[in-house]
């Protein structure tokens, strides 16, 4: 039965009837409509130019789609016509990780990145044309707790208080949760077996994980090489991308085989790599260090920063970061 609606949907594609393919499938009702159909309403709905409608249905296939380039493409293309540009980067990005070199996807990336590159030219004339004395002490000053450095080096707009966070569909789907308790901190710090940095407790306490606008940390000297991270997991089981989730520190490194040294704190789009707090030197009792753990370079451990703060404030913004060849 549903071979032969794909088969209808195909040629309805082809020949440009995107509303008859809305309208079958939206008569199927939503808990019946598997990856497939999804796909293909998303896709549809993209032609129509309806695109905050195409961006809801592919979210609720998020999961299924985070290793299909076409799935990261698709709600890229939505993002890219809604001009949301840093949202539209990291998803061609990605489908450029599992599907390298399609000429379409490149295409979109140089495009992109010229226009956040534009946007940030266009952001720095503002400020200097209009110098506000001691805002940097302020922004410092007035900044919750254990966030200052945060609030102080991002200058991205957010929907946060602090402007670090792209609280997009999909972080507040697969990250984001509500605040932690102190009964919830020390229940996954039991299960982790390791105490979390005080600066992350108090981070995750205003903003308990999720997707930042700042997502590449610069490693060695030179200023070219840089690993990306695709967010930060936030306290909790509930979400799929937090410490004791399904796709959380104890399972990453279990099934990823990495060593124990540590907790995932940041998940990274290829599964080459992971950033964990490292206890190595600091035990349980100090403050653990952040390193860039390369599943595959042999496990390779590369050291990024002394703490999780100082982790934070060097993450730099996609338009900062060299282009890849």
């Amino acid at each position: 039965m549903q071979e032969d609606l794909v088969e209808q949907l195909d040629a309805w594609h082809e020949e440009d009837e995107y509303e008859n393919i809305v309208n079958a499938i939206m008569e199927i009702p939503a808990e019946e409509r598997d990856y497939v159909l999804v796909s293909h309403l998303g896709r549809a709905l993209n032609n129509l130019e309806r695109y905050s409608e195409a961006i809801e249905q592919f979210l609720t296939v998020a999961e299924e789609g985070e290793e299909d380039p076409l799935w990261h493409y698709r709600i890229g293309l939505a993002y890219y016509y809604l001009d949301q540009y840093e949202d539209a980067l990291r998803e061609f990005e990605m489908a450029d990780k599992l599907d390298p070199e399609d000429e379409d996807t490149l295409e979109f990336l140089e495009d992109i990145r010229s226009k956040l590159a534009s946007e940030e030219a266009e952001s720095e004339e503002d400020s200097n044309d209009e110098p506000v004395e001691g805002a940097a002490e302020a922004s410092a000053d007035t900044a919750p707790a254990g966030l200052s450095v945060i609030a102080a080096v991002s200058d991205a707009p957010g929907a946060d208080e602090t402007g670090f966070w792209n609280d997009n569909e999909q972080a507040l789907a697969l990250y984001v949760s509500e605040p932690p308790t102190d009964e919830q901190i020390s229940a996954v710090e039991e299960k982790l077996v390791f105490k979390l940095p005080a600066s992350y407790i108090a981070m995750m306490k205003e903003h308990n994980g999720g997707i930042p606008y700042n997502r590449y940390f610069p490693i060695g000297n030179s200023g070219e090489a840089y690993i990306e991270i695709s967010g930060i997991l936030g306290i909790g089981s509930e979400k799929k991308r937090s410490l004791c989730g399904e796709m959380g520190s104890r399972s990453v490194i279990e099934h990823g085989g990495y060593p124990e040294i540590g907790v995932m704190i940041c998940d990274c789009p290829s599964d080459n790599g992971i950033v964990m707090l490292d206890y190595r030197e600091s035990l349980n009792d100090g403050e653990p260090e952040v390193a860039y753990v390369d599943k595959s370079n042999n496990y390779q451990i590369t050291k990024l920063a002394a703490n999780f703060e100082a982790f934070v404030s060097g993450l730099v913004r996609a338009q900062t970061v060299p282009a890849a060849e």
